[in-house]
């Protein structure tokens, strides 16, 4: 299960996820960014309460750092350990702004 939870000021973006990014959820994530992400020019993730990954969700990511690589920037921030070795692992922590 993950739940979606988007803060939008002017324009910046703050999505924060809460529970699992996987196969059956990142489709979700994916519609949430595609329906928001038009005249954003800073995309937070905010991974604080993101308990695990799969290769779906790290889809949703790299297509999201592509369309802010044209109109912003994207960061994605309070990684627990163990996501960040996914991140190490996959070279995502070489393409994303992780902090």
């Amino acid at each position: 299960m993950l739940n979606i939870e988007k803060k939008s000021e002017g324009n910046n973006l703050t999505i924060e996820l809460t529970g699992r990014l996987d196969t059956t959820t990142a489709p979700d994530l994916e519609k949430e960014v595609k329906g928001n992400i038009e005249g954003v020019e800073s995309l937070v993730f905010d991974f604080n309460a993101l308990e695990y990954i799969s290769s779906a969700g790290l889809r949703v990511l790299l297509s999201a750092q592509k369309i802010m690589n044209k109109q912003g920037e994207m960061v994605v921030k309070n990684v627990s350990d163990d996501l960040k070795e996914i991140f190490e692992i996959t070279g995502f922590s070489d393409i994303l702004n992780i902090e």
